[in-house]
């Protein structure tokens, strides 16, 4: 495992990005890129991407997004706007992926925001990707959602939230709010990814637990519906977090699902010298 900071320059803007090398070394397969909830980073993914990888003989790489973990923070007073996951998937992801020298087509990993992330990435960049899982990812705002984001606010002012962030975040203000506020924002209710689903050419897996307290099951059926083929995951006893309730299930899914694409890259002839 190895890890470190690499600097990138998105939009004439220099920012750090924290991220973690895990898995075998080498070329042997395409790399996993993991892309975290809205609360997250690389130390909230705890062994679970280790775990992950080792199971598929896969390299991973996990990082932390602008304002998250011990990657540069919001800026003081800056507001994110409701693009804000485009701007992570359009220009964000490629600068690192270029940076870190990261050959396509690559895996994507996604949990939460880090699942609409992947999508978007999937559909605006379809050559690169050769495929997608995406765990409890938001394709709308749905009431539940916008309730328990409410009630984590509550939780950031009455509880002792902003402490069991810092353990994870070298700045948990700029974490928490720039997830919560542009969430809460009025201007964000009608945010969807609805219409681009269809661009996306990769296969997805995606997977919902029934007890997810941040989004239904109309979230992945709506990938079903625009993507007749995705594969479906949907487990009891299950909330946001499928890695965290349901790791075995989540993998061994997860090595199904890589097999094949793995499979049909070695089918095809296709090599691992594209970069993004």
């Amino acid at each position: 495992m190895t890890e470190g900071v690499r600097r990138i320059t998105v939009a004439g803007r220099a920012f750090d990005i924290e991220h973690r090398w895990v898995g075998p070394p080498g070329d042997a397969g395409p790399a996993i890129v993991f892309l975290h909830e809205g609360l997250g980073s690389v130390s909230m993914w705890r062994e679970f991407p280790a775990r992950l990888c080792a199971r598929l003989g896969l390299r991973g790489l996990v990082y932390s997004r602008p304002g998250y973990g011990r990657s540069t923070p919001r800026a003081a007073g800056e507001r994110w706007d409701p693009d804000f996951m485009h701007h992570q998937a359009l220009q964000v992801l490629p600068a690192l992926l270029g940076a870190l020298d990261v050959p396509s087509p690559y895996l994507l990993f996604g949990h939460s925001d880090g699942g609409s992330i992947a999508l978007i990435h999937a559909a605006s960049f379809p050559d690169r990707v050769a495929g997608v899982i995406a765990l409890a990812p938001h394709i709308l705002v749905e009431d539940i959602s916008v309730r328990s984001i409410e009630q984590a606010r509550k939780a950031w002012l009455e509880t002792d939230l902003r402490d069991r962030l810092a353990r994870h975040h070298a700045d948990p203000e700029s974490a928490f709010r720039g997830w919560n506020e542009i969430w809460l924002a009025p201007e964000f209710r009608c945010w969807s990814i609805e219409a681009l689903l269809t661009s996306i050419r990769c296969p997805v897996l995606a997977i919902q637990g029934y007890d997810d307290e941040y989004g239904t099951m109309a979230q992945i059926d709506g990938i079903a519906a625009a993507l007749p083929d995705t594969g479906l995951l949907k487990l009891e006893h299950c909330g946001h977090s499928p890695q965290r309730d349901r790791p075995a299930e989540v993998i061994e899914a997860s090595r199904d699902f890589a097999a094949g694409i793995i499979e049909s890259l070695i089918g095809t002839g296709e090599n691992q010298e594209t970069r993004p």
